[in-house]
């Protein structure tokens, strides 16, 4: 009867030379990838359907509805899309290894400062009056 080997029997050092092998070949072909039109316009796309998609969530039909200014309407969406700008920032650090505590930090002060223009917008003012 054939005996069957399984992965704990392999010895150590033929287990750390493949992972080390495995790995070289991932970063090399990383390295290797240019980046094509197709994925750069699919990639665009879908954050043009993401700014869409918050800019009707966020009331570009109020001023019909309501009568609430346009102006207003318009700086509403523009602080809730750059909260989204911000949210992305921080889902992209968290991706990328270079910059990734600067990209969270950017992401997370241009949230803050969604935050206080929100409220400024709502006549809740943070910082008294």
């Amino acid at each position: 009867m054939a005996k069957h080997k399984r992965w704990s029997d392999k010895p150590k050092s033929d287990v750390t030379s493949i992972d080390e092998e495995k790995n070289v070949e991932q970063e090399t072909s990383i390295q290797k990838e240019p980046t094509s039109l197709k994925s750069l316009a699919t990639s665009a796309t879908k954050y043009a359907y993401i700014v869409i998609a918050i800019a009707l969530l966020s009331g570009i039909f109020t001023p019909l509805t309501l009568g609430v200014d346009v102006e207003d309407v318009v700086f509403g969406m523009l602080s809730i899309i750059l909260g989204l700008a911000g949210g992305i920032l921080i889902f992209l650090g968290t991706k990328n290894q270079k910059f990734s505590a600067i990209m969270i930090c950017g992401g997370l002060g241009i949230m803050i400062i969604s935050l206080i223009l929100i409220h400024e917008l709502a006549n809740r003012s943070l910082f008294g009056n």
